[in-house]
């Protein structure tokens, strides 16, 4: 069976070479963490404990700020030394809870269902609700509010994304790798509680030993298939994915995955939700990606959300060159942040560390109308009229090119030959236009 894949898209170095052979390592406990009140879609989560409380590791220290909202947990055992502003992941500054630790692990209370999917669906649910887990693949929807669509979106299918197209990217790929039962497991989960009868696992080519694994391992499952996909960015966006995967198409103007009948969840949120279900283990820790050229040992790390990137630098034994630019995620689509005394987050999926040479800035110049971003944009938007249309802050004519379609996956500003900053001027876009409607809506109530 051939590769599938999507319109559109870029092809670029991959650059995973630096960590894709380095097996998930253990991170040593933190001695602090920060936990970031929003690490999430939707609204921040509100903390429930004080500075001076002694809080245990798994125990719930914020409780969910709405529906569209998750619960955190710290991530030790210690003492609440401080609520407030910290540096963020997302490379601003945010409120969040600090807590040094005082010892090792003391847990609140686990438990051990093997008999899991004989749970309901209602109850699995539930468990993976108050585990706190949202996306790990960096996008951070609640994973709850993703399993609970409205009863007129039937969803058939459950697709669970191990594609990892963003460059130097390894932590999903060795997940696959070292605890693919827990990722099966996991799928089965979503599909009973969505109801789908079909599942997949979406992995792109350049990781032929996880399909080979996966495909071994599905041998006797009659309703779950690996699809390989052509290696390519932004391969493992989800309404991209979708299309790879089923040939569905969602739709433009505000069209979700449900309105297809399906749920994309990534191989991260998968194990989280296993062992939310199983164990009910809330999400305090996750695999991250520590790499780039000048890092000394680049490694795919299980550390405890809050840990300080500082701290997964040095366990990486540092940088062989001065480090210019530092992003939280992927290149692509991650977050250029200022400082390494940031914490990781639930949706950390990698720390990628550059020199002066890689980093080096490029001045944006007259737009040459040679459509290389139409060519590549894999919603099929125009963005190059969409930033024009931003720039002379002409909001409606951004709205209907499609600027609130966007998924800012970066392909435009990378074959950009006049290295306009496409994406950037879309961004203003949406934020401007979400403003508007927001205050035409609080208008008419």
């Amino acid at each position: 069976m051939g590769l599938k894949t999507f319109p559109g898209g870029i092809h670029t170095d991959d650059f995973k070479r630096f960590s894709k052979d380095s097996p998930i390592a253990k991170a040593p406990l933190p001695g602090r963490v920060i936990i970031p009140f929003s690490q999430h879609i939707g609204a921040p989560s509100k903390p429930i404990v004080r500075a001076g409380d002694e809080v245990k590791t798994g125990q719930k220290i914020c409780e969910a700020g709405g529906y569209v909202s998750i619960p955190m947990h710290s991530s030790v055992t210690g003492k609440v030394t401080k609520i407030g502003r910290f540096p963020h992941p997302s490379g601003n500054m945010q409120y969040a809870i600090e807590i040094d630790r005082t010892g090792e692990d003391e847990w609140v209370e686990l438990t051990d269902e093997k008999d899991f999917l004989s749970l309901s669906a209602d109850e699995m649910r539930e468990r993976i609700s108050e585990a706190g887990i949202c996306g790990m693949g960096g996008a951070g929807f609640p994973t709850h509010v993703k399993l609970s669509p409205p009863p007129d979106k039937k969803i058939d299918t459950v697709i669970i994304n191990g594609v990892e197209c963003e460059p130097y990217l390894t932590a999903d790929y060795r997940m696959m790798l070292e605890r693919s039962e827990d990722i099966l497991n996991g799928l089965k989960i979503f599909m009973k509680i969505v109801g789908a009868e079909r599942g997949f696992i979406g992995i792109e080519a350049n990781k032929p030993d996880a399909i080979s694994l996966f495909r071994e391992l599905l041998r006797k499952e009659k309703n779950i298939n690996v699809v390989g996909l052509q290696l390519k960015y932004p391969q493992g966006a989800e309404k991209q994915l979708i299309y790879a995967c089923t040939r569905k198409k969602v739709p433009n103007r505000g069209g979700l995955p449900m309105d297809v009948g399906v749920v994309v969840q990534n191989v991260g949120t998968a194990i989280a939700s296993y062992e939310a279900v199983r164990y009910k283990k809330p999400l305090i820790e996750r695999v991250i990606t520590v790499t780039g050229r000048i890092v000394n040992k680049p490694k795919n790390l299980q550390a405890r959300v809050g840990m300080l990137f500082n701290e997964l630098l040095d366990y990486c034994e540092g940088t062989n060159d001065e480090i210019a630019k530092i992003i939280s995620g992927g290149p692509m689509m991650g977050f250029a942040i200022s400082t390494l005394n940031t914490p990781m987050g639930k949706g950390s999926s990698g720390l990628i560390l550059f020199n002066m040479k890689e980093a080096k800035k490029r001045h944006e110049q007259t737009c040459i109308r040679c459509s290389s971003c139409v060519d590549v944009c894999p919603m099929n938007l125009m963005p190059s009229t969409i930033a024009n249309a931003v720039k002379h802050e002409d909001w409606e004519t951004a709205r209907k090119a499609g600027v609130m379609d966007c998924i800012k996956c970066g392909c435009c500003a990378f074959v950009c030959p006049s290295h306009i900053k496409l994406i950037q001027w879309i961004d203003i876009g949406k934020n401007k236009i979400t403003e508007i409607d927001r205050k035409n809506k609080e208008k008419q109530s």
